[in-house]
């Protein structure tokens, strides 16, 4: 990032530093000339009114008012965690600037996942389906080997697509996060924080195709083998809330979100959600013990808007 200012900051930049560059802007900006971009975004420190949300003791938590520009909570939403399968909102991210909806993508003997439990749909080397369908399996179920065949569809390798994704996240000032695969099962290295997954959620919001995937409860679609022979699949979204089995708090519209779920990361939640104004809020909760607590947790934060 650069621009016009009278002050010097105290430090130099690395991209392993624990202080995020929205942070240090803000600090700042009683003395710069120019306006930065973080003019459009939240900018807040780790704890923001802790007081406010009775927010269970191992979770990590935040609530973004995106019209308004304000971080309403927030508990060491600076920390870095492992993001399980949020990290595939980046991964959609990347696709959808990259790809085209109707782009076939095929996959390679790479698609068969060695992790036993690992959320899957079984694909097999040869099958096809096109970027949209992807998207939808990837987004709706969190299917693990979807992950792969979208980045090696879209950059050729893993390796490739990666590296694609940690330049899409250094482009949007998650500083605090690094990625190492596609899909977010835990690997030394792969982290993110509450406050990168706003800035990366507030990133995917910005795309038609992402909204209406994420607000889909069912899909259906039919896909090829390596022979050209059709295969369907039938999945339900992973949100709760969407699919009507956890209730949303009066006032609350849910357009949608991503769940995330690995033994390390424990239970997360990014949801995008408008109030009666239709005026829209991200909150994410991370490290919940268990999906219920998770569902509470969430629930706290969504009662919280307005308020």
């Amino acid at each position: 990032m650069t621009g016009c200012a009278s002050g010097k900051y105290p430090m130099p930049y690395t991209a392993d530093s624990n202080i995020s560059s929205f942070r240090m802007i803000k600090s700042q900006s009683s003395i710069t000339t120019a306006t930065p971009f973080t003019a459009k975004l939240c900018v807040g420190d780790n704890d923001v009114d802790p007081s406010a949300i009775n927010i269970s003791s191992g979770s990590y938590a935040g609530l973004f008012d995106i019209y308004d520009k304000k971080i309403l909570y927030g508990k060491n939403i600076h920390q870095r965690l492992n993001p399980a399968s949020l990290t595939k909102i980046m991964t959609a991210i990347v696709a959808l600037k990259n790809g085209s909806a109707d782009m076939i993508l095929t996959a390679t003997s790479n698609v068969t996942l060695k992790e036993y439990d690992a959320q899957k749909m079984d694909l097999k080397p040869g099958d096809t389906m096109t970027l949209s369908q992807a998207l939808n399996i990837l987004l709706l179920y969190s299917a693990n080997d979807v992950a792969i065949l979208i980045a090696e569809g879209i950059a050729g390798s893993q390796d490739a697509f990666v590296e694609m994704m940690n330049k899409e996240a250094a482009s949007i000032g998650a500083t605090n996060t690094h990625f190492v695969n596609p899909h977010g099962l835990t690997a030394d290295d792969h982290y993110t924080t509450v406050y990168d997954m706003y800035l990366i959620m507030n990133d995917a919001m910005q795309f038609e195709l992402f909204n209406e995937i994420i607000h889909t409860s069912e899909y259906s679609t039919v896909y090829h083998d390596s022979a050209g022979m059709d295969k369907e699949i039938s999945i339900k979204s992973t949100n709760l809330y969407i699919t009507g089995a956890k209730e949303t708090p009066s006032g609350i519209t849910i357009v949608g979100g991503k769940t995330g779920t690995t033994s390390a990361a424990g239970h997360c939640l990014v949801l995008l959600s408008r109030d009666t104004r239709s005026n829209p809020f991200i909150s994410i909760v991370m490290k919940s013990d268990n999906r219920e607590e998770l569902y509470d947790n969430m629930t706290l934060l969504l009662d919280h808007i307005g308020n």
